[in-house]
């Protein structure tokens, strides 16, 4: 752990790259595990796509309020740490996660990738509804427009802002962090290509993973290594 931690101490511009496994020891369901929602529910990625949204809202609202909200969810000593490391001005996190966690953590430079739950438009007049509101109808009181989460649905692409900045941040790294992803759904695992050739890369799992970029593998749960890992 002391070489790990001289590296963070030493880094200026760190890059937190993560994924849904740091969001299940908040009491979150992962997708893609043994026990993720798209292995108990087969068409969990059609009900998650733009064309269910639109051929059948009511049941894509009742999907996402049944599914995706887990209001008793709390930020764990992961996002904890990788938030105070960002109120520092040392860290960049980009996330795959759109549970809103990062935000509640006090997060700075953080980009949602994907999104975030907590985001709600009307798709009628574009303006923001509050996530309350969405969970009691769907519905816009003002218009009666349809409301959904700003989050990225399948056949829909990322935004164009969201890809600008992680390029960015990606080429000024010094220090990439891998936590909770496999880095293997696109396009949030071809960032790797675009890190600054001199980072070091981090990848921290309980399972070997396989990156197409030179990076040290550290076996260990993230919770136990973020919670020994100091911030300064």
């Amino acid at each position: 752990m002391v070489e790990e931690q001289t590296l963070f101490d030493d880094a200026q511009h760190i890059v937190f790259l993560t994924g849904a496994g740091v969001s299940t020891h908040s009491g979150i369901p992962d997708f893609r595990s043994d026990k993720g929602l798209y292995t108990k529910n087969k068409n969990a990625e059609y009900y998650l796509s733009h064309r269910y949204f639109a051929a059948d809202p009511e049941g894509f609202y009742q999907f996402c309020k049944q599914n995706l909200y887990i209001p008793d969810a709390k930020p764990n000593v992961i996002h904890k740490k990788q938030a105070a490391f960002t109120k520092l001005g040392k860290a960049t996190v980009i996330t795959q996660n759109i549970d809103n966690l990062y935000e509640e953590a006090g997060t700075k430079n953080l980009i949602d990738f994907h999104g975030n739950l907590y985001n709600v438009y009307c798709t009628k007049c574009h303006e923001k509804v509050d996530v309350k509101d969405y969970l009691h109808s769907r519905f816009h009181e003002k218009d009666h427009g349809e409301l959904r989460p700003d989050i990225v649905l399948y056949d829909e692409g990322i935004k164009q802002s969201n890809i600008t900045r992680s390029l960015n941040a990606m080429a000024n790294a010094d220090l990439v962090v891998i936590v909770g992803t496999s880095m293997k759904v696109y396009p949030f695992a071809g960032l790797l290509q675009y890190a600054n050739p001199s980072a070091k890369v981090l990848a921290i799992n309980e399972e070997q993973l396989h990156l197409p970029v030179k990076f040290t593998m550290i076996k260990d749960d993230a919770l136990k290594f973020f919670d020994e890992l100091e911030v300064r």
